[in-house]
């Protein structure tokens, strides 16, 4: 497929002008016109698009792109190495940002709740564009059992702030640095929030709420939607597809 036959089938699928975001979403770097390997992966760094280069890829796909609203304009130090590899290679860089955290299907928060398996998972309706998602578990678990399945599926250690001996059953989650978001839960009643971050606050904000908070890594959590998005896109279209995860204890 063509680099604006791409472009236009996300910008659909992912339903990207429904978002206000912090970057652009979509074609952040221009590369060849014909695509027919892409490589996924969580973000645009240099160990990611330098395996690009050598599984001589046509585009990457990534859930944090460049030209965040917050960074330098200039094109200096490490930026200009980044897109200068991908310029020289000829590499089209795609970005998706909050449309791929919100998507139904192949989306960050969706793709989480199927691994950690919880049950009935859906988007809690008027509260952040859609990102904080809530569901239950069949059993109800301690939260510090609940602590250790985290922990053993995304093979990494997972903070837990809260009581280890309070019971589980309902739990919200917001993949990435979105742990203020427990607020949201602890005002719906819901026992647990899961994030991949923490900051000072959400100590106390877990304790003093009753909520039990897991932060499961920003990395860790935000793994599985650009997978399953290159899954999607190699069925569909015939693409072949490489997904390559540069490791990030964060």
């Amino acid at each position: 497929m063509t680099r604006t036959e791409l472009s236009q089938y996300l910008a659909e699928y992912l339903q990207v002008a429904n978002f206000k975001d912090y970057a652009p979403n979509g074609l952040q770097v221009e590369g060849k016109k014909e695509i027919g390997t892409i490589v996924t992966g969580v973000t645009a760094c240099q160990a990611l698009i330098d395996e690009a280069i050598k599984l001589d890829a046509d585009a990457i796909l990534v859930h944090h792109g460049f030209f965040w609203k917050s960074e330098a304009e200039v094109i200096v130090g490490m930026k200009q190495k980044r897109i200068k590899a991908l310029l020289v290679n000829d590499i089209n860089l795609y970005g998706y940002h909050l449309p791929l955290d919100a998507h139904p299907d192949v989306g960050n928060n969706a793709q989480l709740g199927k691994v950690l398996g919880i049950d009935n998972a859906r988007a809690i309706e008027g509260q952040a564009q859609g990102l904080i998602w809530r569901g239950e578990l069949s059993v109800p678990v301690l939260a510090k059992e609940l602590t250790q399945a985290i922990s053993h599926t995304l093979s990494r250690e997972c903070l837990h702030l809260g009581d280890e001996s309070s019971l589980v059953e309902t739990i919200a989650w917001c993949t990435g640095g979105a742990q203020d978001y427990i607020d949201v839960a602890a005002s719906l009643g819901i026992d647990a929030f899961i994030s991949g971050e923490a900051s000072e606050r959400t100590y106390h904000c877990a304790v003093e709420q009753n909520v039990q908070y897991y932060g499961a890594g920003h990395h860790a959590t935000e793994l599985y939607g650009i997978q399953a998005l290159g899954k999607h896109l190699a069925t569909k279209f015939g693409l072949t597809h490489h997904f390559v995860d540069i490791s990030n204890p964060v």
